[in-house]
């Protein structure tokens, strides 16, 4: 099919190249001139593992191609997937502005009968403003058809996921655009869920609300057995082995962040508002996680209560491994935290520190290495689990001034920090063997 992607963030450019990489012939466009030559070129604006590759070979293939010329990249398409942007807004609702905007270069520019799929996470009634607004502006007299399509792709593994998913979820009310979009996704080999419009809508939120609820759960667990002197990494162990609750996100740590859970949980929060429900659960889930990113800031305060001039190394910065999306991370409130309280912050991320320089404080300072950041710290703090961080040998933390390290995603065993000499403390673990300094002889 021709299919045509609106929006080359994070969602619309993993649809589009995934989409060719199964046959379909594809258009993306985007406004950003800057942004569409380099990815003509192959480049990715995004770092996600294996995408730039799979955009080189589509693009040789003759199946990806991109454009900021609306009506070029509409000219032709059979399908349309809109897959721009849904900030929140000050009050956590959904910023549509982006949408509204889609709609409406749809409406100017198609020129034959088409489906619209709208793959941005959009509040429920969403798919229906957007089919009212085509048609009040087309110019053409045109059929078209609106299909609810949302994405459930984690960053980092979006395109293992694209190809290895639970579910696709379709939402429609015309049974002849349902099975469309059931045709194109077909060649994924995923199963596929149809359904009507506004519960698609709904599955989006719902989700995300429900795995950021299993996030601050055991993170509150965890609080509780550092106070009972339980350990969390067992307890979980224990709970995820019922069936009913599954061992997915109950891994404690310092929260969540990026682009999906904290945006949705708040956007979920004031569509149940607008129909007058207080939705208390999910507002606690908000509340726990906000509390929960500043935690790391209080054990190192415990340890050392005065920070300045302190020099303190914090390795990761992005929300998540795999990524360099820095949106809501727990990066940005420590390193603020650190400054204020007049600490010399170096920190180290192996694909995230440009985006960072552009969001955190310029105070912070930058390490081309774990090692350069960690050396002669008096601390050094961990808030992304990458697999670089998982592996350092341990000893590397003797160049220290005092090895004491901070962990706020649990990358060590307690065994493996005991036995190498180190302070360590933990999200919801017992504190690890204390540095006993020497007897003046």
């Amino acid at each position: 099919m021709k299919i045509s992607v609106i929006g080359t963030g994070y969602v619309g450019l993993v649809t589009g190249v995934s989409l060719s990489e199964i046959g379909h012939h594809v258009t993306c466009i985007d406004v950003n001139q800057d942004k569409v030559a380099k990815m003509q070129q192959g480049i990715s604006p995004i770092y996600e593992p294996g995408l730039s590759e799979m955009m080189t070979k589509n693009i040789n293939e003759n199946r990806l191609s991109f454009t900021t010329d609306h009506r070029q990249g509409l000219k032709h398409s059979d399908v349309i997937y809109i897959a721009v942007g849904t900030p929140e807004n000050q009050d956590g609702s959904a910023d549509m502005s982006y949408v509204i905007q889609a709609a409406h270069d749809i409406a100017e520019n198609i020129q034959q009968n088409v489906i619209v799929v709208t793959k941005s996470t959009v509040p429920v009634g969403t798919n229906d403003m957007i089919k009212q607004t085509i048609q009040s502006h087309m110019a053409a007299n045109l059929q078209m058809e609106v299909v609810s399509n949302p994405e459930f792709l984690k960053e980092g593994s979006a395109i293992h996921d694209s190809f290895h998913g639970d579910r696709i979820v379709i939402g429609a009310e015309n049974e002849y655009a349902s099975n469309v979009i059931e045709q194109i996704n077909q060649p994924f080999g995923v199963p596929i869920f149809k359904t009507d419009i506004k519960s698609a809508e709904m599955i989006k939120y719902a989700s995300n609300a429900f795995l950021a609820t299993k996030i601050s759960f055991i993170n509150e667990i965890s609080n509780i057995c550092e106070l009972l002197g339980a350990n969390i990494e067992n307890v979980s162990t224990g709970m995820g082995l019922d069936q009913r609750i599954g061992s997915q996100f109950l891994k404690a740590g310092i929260g969540y962040g990026g682009s999906c859970f904290p945006k949705d949980t708040k956007a979920l929060i004031q569509i149940a508002g607008n129909v007058e429900y207080e939705f208390e659960l999910l507002k606690g889930v908000v509340n726990v996680n906000k509390k929960q990113q500043g935690i790391l800031i209080g054990k190192l305060n415990d340890c050392l209560p005065i920070l300045t001039g302190k020099r303190i190394a914090v390795l990761g910065l992005a929300f998540k491994p795999n990524t360099d999306d820095m949106r809501e991370s727990a990066s940005i409130r420590v390193t603020e935290e650190l400054i204020e309280q007049g600490a010399q912050v170096i920190a180290y991320d192996p694909i995230a520190m440009g985006n960072a320089k552009s969001i955190l404080n310029p105070l912070v300072e930058y390490a081309d290495s774990i090692e350069e950041a960690i050396a002669d710290s008096e601390a050094a703090l961990i808030l992304t689990d990458w697999d670089e961080i998982k592996n350092i040998e341990l000893a590397l933390f003797k160049t220290m001034k005092k090895p004491l390290v901070i962990d706020g995603r649990n990358c060590f065993s307690l065994e493996a920090v005991e036995s190498n000499g180190i302070e360590y403390h933990s999200i919801g673990r017992p504190v690890a063997t204390k540095v006993i300094e020497a007897a003046p002889i």
